[in-house]
């Protein structure tokens, strides 16, 4: 038999996140995301090494941070330099069940140009999540014609905010 290349039950790209409190995350993803967990590999001091919890069709891979070794999570460095995506059917409902959670809101749920309803939270971990459901398809030129019309409502927006000169 040959080994594949990717794990079965595993995708081509997998997000390993770096937590000050994994342990409590694991917890934090099962309650806000419905994640079941699949492994965790405790050192000797408790601090999880590694983890690996199911959300949906797709793994997730965490483990405490090691400042002394150079990796560390967001909230020790001031925020998270990147944002995890996750469809689900209910958009609405798994928003708030994770800001019950303990998430925080950095953007509304609202429809989106691309075909998703999303919105922006960032967890307690200091990690961002757009929670999204799929409700529309387009093709690559729809997606663009409305990003164009997108950016002229955000122009005209922003015109009428600034404050007029006086005469």
């Amino acid at each position: 038999m040959t080994v594949k290349p990717v794990p079965h039950d595993y995708h081509s790209l997998t997000p390993y996140l770096f937590i000050d409190g994994a342990a409590k995350a694991i917890d934090f993803y099962t309650e806000a995301f419905g994640a079941t967990e699949i492994t965790r590999l405790p050192s000797p001091t408790g601090l999880i090494v590694h983890a690996e919890i199911q959300i949906g069709d797709s793994r997730l891979m965490l483990a405490d941070e090691y400042p002394e070794m150079g990796v560390h999570g967001p909230l020790s460095i001031g925020g998270s330099p990147s944002c995890i995506l996750l469809y689900v059917e209910d958009v609405d409902a798994v928003f708030a069940q994770a800001i019950a959670a303990g998430a925080r809101e950095m953007r509304p749920i609202q429809d989106q140009f691309y075909g998703d309803r999303a919105g922006m939270l960032v967890d307690p971990f200091g990690h961002l999540w757009t929670i999204s459901t799929h409700i529309e398809d387009l093709s690559p030129v729809e997606v663009y014609q409305r990003f164009e019309q997108a950016l002229k409502q955000q122009q005209e927006q922003q015109k009428q905010q600034q404050p007029k000169a006086e005469s």
